[in-house]
């Protein structure tokens, strides 16, 4: 029960005050803990390192993301039907069946319920129960006759004459899946083909309350009546042609048919050429003519026009061998009631069983009978359904500690040993192991969010080996150094499951990782920029070299027939120009030395206990901003922004201080005891003339110190 006066205890990590979830009564007073206090407000369903199915089970509004009033319900529903709150810490698999609470109506319920389903699976008798045993519904629904979801199968009945009804219901209306996985019916199909019947019934209740004259042809007549609609629009063609042929016997000619259409396809096969035939008038035409039946009809329509005869004409009119357009106006009037019949068909779904059968289920008592079994099977409603939440049960069990210590705390991603849900494996890139792996469900999102983070990240696309699939994760880089790191590096993932996946580098956040990183910082920086520059100069020479040999022979002397044109005479030195130039070398030279002499000057004046001093002090003169400012960023790293970017909605600092971001970016080491052999054959062996030039370089400032200090030469500061 709720204590009003429970007492929460707190803990200070990761930049913020956490809640300490540490006891059955601590679950049971959760929904008093100010909301302000937890760490997440809401997080995803999907993407997540949990059972999805647990968490559908929370997600009661399923919108894919669960919030804290869906948290508080899942856990006053689980401890409302246990008999000690506090066995869902242990967050163990089984769940013994004595710790569900029977002096409730719902856990009475879930006992039966659970023992059924042990007994269905052949483990009568078993005194726990786990996930596996309830996670296939159809598998425990299968053994059983009813379960409750109100939809009857073939299965249901024995009787041979409801399983037939039973399919044609099927066939006419539809099925919907029962819970033992099989295509049953239900009391709405079992409605729906009944009005069907009734309905179809009714319909054909009219033709035979007016036989002669909805069926003018008896039997025939809907054959009459199709072979009348085939032929109408063509007969109706003819005898317009007709009536404009005696309107302007002149266009006659012109209403028949024209030689150039019959020239064209003569040189054809006609057999193949049907189709353009028909197009062709159905008779010659004439002014006043009437239709023939027989002779003289086109040849891709005589086979409809002897069934009009036979079916139609012949009944109508006997021993004609034409129609006038009178005859054939007073045939569309015969068809008219059956016409109209035709139009008002109802329940027209059921008419394939024929109406005979139709009649035989509409007054029997076949749709009373399966109405009975449902109502039956729907009787069992609230056993069956305490069967489904049997699994929702073990499932938040063993999973909701695990949620709640991710969602209100993030305990398992402060704890050394354990991960967070979030985290989806390990990336091994650079002789390194990144822990903080999380998947990337927005690039877009992550874009614009991550750079609020302070952290290193790498982006990667990540492929399956095994299943081809595709997924992008970001990588957090908290230790160690970048000098590596480049897109389009590839790199090896794991997932949770120890499965691997190649991983490319897609996109690098540049952020500081440790203050070691950011004192080498500058140097690096003065690396690569005089390495450009020397690029840059060796490039340009190498381009003028290119083109003065180039032009050198493109100015070669050539034969004066074979010009038309002299060479232009070369600029005259220009002696006052190069002076001057000089001049300027000259003195930049003269100011780097003497800038190099007085701070060689400075530094041999100084007592020789203060010379390392004075170094300690440049350097930080150099690497001291950068470090200030990577001691500042590393102190506010934050995950908070990633989890955002992701779906999740943080109420606190998750923050990765120094020593916390060296756990989650493991550095390659050498096992313990390991031996080295430092005899490195490949070793490069030449001498490099770096310690000599900076030995030069050191010698040549003492002695311009000392030609200095005995005024051998005179320098100004």
């Amino acid at each position: 029960m709720k204590d009003p006066n429970h007492i929460w205890n707190f803990s200070t990590i990761g930049g913020g005050k956490r809640v300490n979830i540490e006891s059955g009564s601590d679950l049971l007073n959760l929904s008093s803990l100010d909301p302000k206090l937890w760490t997440a407000l809401s997080c995803p369903v999907g993407g997540l390192e949990i059972d999805q199915k647990t968490l559908e089970w929370i997600d009661t509004d399923k919108d894919g993301q669960i919030r804290v009033p869906e948290i508080i319900s899942a856990v006053e529903w689980v401890t409302s039907v246990l008999k000690n709150p506090g066995t869902l810490l242990k967050q163990e698999v089984l769940l013994p069946l004595d710790a569900i609470n029977d002096q409730t109506e719902q856990g009475k319920i879930l006992l039966a319920s659970a023992k059924i389903i042990l007994k269905t699976l052949g483990r009568e008798g078993a005194g726990t129960i786990a996930v596996e045993d309830t996670a296939d519904t159809t598998k425990i629904f299968s053994a059983t006759r009813f379960n409750g979801d109100g939809v009857i199968t073939v299965e249901t009945t024995d009787d041979e004459d409801l399983a037939r009804v039973l399919n044609e219901i099927r066939i006419c209306s539809g099925s919907v899946t029962d819970r033992n996985g099989q295509q049953g019916i239900n009391l709405e199909l079992i409605q729906q083909f009944s009005d069907n019947c009734e309905k179809y019934k009714a319909w054909y209740a009219k033709r035979d309350k007016d036989r002669e004259k909805i069926l003018p042809f008896g039997e025939k007549t809907e054959e009459a009546y199709q072979t009348y609609c085939s032929l109408k629009s063509k007969v109706d063609d003819f005898f317009i042609r007709c009536r404009l042929a005696a309107f302007d016997p002149s266009s006659t000619s012109m209403l028949n048919l024209q030689v150039a259409r019959v020239e064209s396809i003569t040189s054809k096969d006609l057999s193949s050429c049907l189709d353009e035939i028909a197009t062709y008038p159905l008779a010659t035409i004439l002014s006043g003519r009437e239709l023939p039946v027989l002779i003289g009809i086109n040849p891709a329509w005589e086979k409809k026009m002897e069934s009009l005869k036979l079916l139609i004409t012949d009944v109508l009119f006997t021993s004609r061998n034409s129609v006038s357009e009178a005859e054939w106006s007073r045939i569309a009037e015969t068809f008219g009631a059956y016409a109209v019949w035709k139009s008002e068909k109802e329940g027209e779904p059921v008419e394939q069983l024929g109406i005979d059968r139709i009649r035989e289920l509409s007054e029997g008592t076949f749709f009373n009978r399966l109405t009975t079994l449902i109502e039956a099977d729907k009787a069992l409603e609230s056993e069956a359904n305490g069967i489904i939440l049997v699994d929702k049960l073990v499932r938040l069990h063993r999973d909701l500690f695990t949620l709640l210590k991710n969602f209100v705390t993030f305990y398992d991603f402060y704890s050394s040993g354990s991960k967070g849900i979030f985290q989806a494996g390990t990336l091994y890139i650079d002789q390194r192991s990144c822990e903080l792996c999380i998947k990337v469900s927005d690039m877009a999102k992550h874009s614009t969010m991550v750079s609020f983070s302070g952290m290193y990240l790498i982006y990667c696309e990540c492929v399956s080996s095994a299943t081809n699939e595709k997924m992008k994760i970001v990588a957090a880089l908290t230790n160690g150094d970048i000098d590596n790191l480049v897109v389009g590096r590839n790199a090896l993932f794991y997932d949770r499951k120890g499965l691997d996946w190649d991983a490319t580098v897609i996109k690098i956040v540049d952020n500081p990782i440790s203050i070691r990183q950011a004192f080498f910082s500058p140097y690096r920086k003065i690396s690569r920029f005089i390495e450009a520059q020397v690029h840059k100069v060796a490039a340009a020479e190498d381009d003028k070299v290119h083109t003065g040999v180039t032009q050198g022979i493109a100015t070669l002397p050539v034969k004066e027939e074979d010009t038309k044109t002299k060479k232009a005479p070369s600029p005259p030195f220009d002696v006052g120009k190069f002076v001057g130039i000089f001049a300027a070398i000259g003195l930049a030279l003269g100011a780097i030395g003497s800038v190099l002499a007085a701070m060689v000057a400075g530094f041999m004046g100084l007592v020789w206990w203060k010379m390392p001093f004075a170094i300690l002090g440049l350097l930080l003169l150099i690497s001291g901003p950068s470090m200030i400012i990577a001691f500042l960023k590393l102190r506010k790293r934050n995950l908070a922004p990633i989890l955002d970017a992701n779906g999740w909605a943080i109420n606190a600092k998750v923050n990765l201080n120094i020593p916390f971001g060296n756990t989650l970016t493991m550095l390659a080491e050498l096992p313990k005891g390991s031996k080295i052999n430092l005899n490195d054959p490949f070793t490069n062996k030449k001498k490099t003339l770096l310690p000599a030039v900076f030995i030069l370089s050191f010698i040549c400032g003492i002695a311009l110190y000392l030609l200095w200090k005995y005024q051998v030469i005179h320098i100004r500061f």
